[in-house]
């Protein structure tokens, strides 16, 4: 015969272990990065500050990190060593970056760079356009795009990259098929 408490706590062990073996509780995502309903990643083809080309379509195939920021950006120098550190920890795993400035010159960007991250390839967004077109809400945005072009998520703000969690997530997008 079962008692009341005894019920209460085997109903309670039965919704924890729901929780913890659902799809929700396993596709739960970092804060502050948002889910989309998947669209074809617009295109992005810039120089960067060599003046190599750089296209978002001979990238098809690996997941891209696409971030737009700029110097004068308190959210994005905060950011930027994180990405740095998180650039560290999986440019060896397929991960492609895009790191967009939006609107700069070159002398600004290399200074900001060469403090806060000195391995990512800058691209120049001269003018804004290309920034323009993927339609963020402010800087610092970033998208993440599959490996067939589409974006899936988005972050808007600064984000802690190099935290266990953002780098887990990131490694799971680069093993999803």
């Amino acid at each position: 015969m079962c008692r009341p408490s005894m019920i209460r706590g085997l109903a309670l062990l039965s919704a924890l272990l729901w929780t913890v073996t659902s799809p929700a509780a396993e596709s739960a995502l970092p804060k502050g990065i948002i889910k989309l309903d998947p669209y074809p990643a617009p295109s992005l083809t810039l120089r960067d500050l060599d003046g190599e080309p750089y296209s978002l379509e001979a990238e098809q195939g690996s997941v891209v990190f696409v971030h737009f920021w700029a110097s004068w950006c308190g959210p994005c120098r905060k950011e930027m060593p994180a990405i740095q550190r998180m650039w560290n920890k999986l440019q060896d795993t397929g991960l492609k970056i895009a790191l967009v400035n939006t609107a700069e010159d070159e002398d600004t960007v290399f200074q900001f760079l060469a403090a806060h991250a000195p391995t990512i390839r800058p691209l120049m967004d001269r003018d804004g356009q290309q920034t323009e077109a993927w339609e963020p809400r402010g800087l610092p945005a970033t998208y993440l795009v599959d490996a067939r072009g589409r974006v899936q998520y988005q972050a808007i703000g600064g984000r802690p990259w190099d935290e266990p969690q953002y780098l887990a997530f990131l490694r799971s997008l680069i093993k999803a098929p």
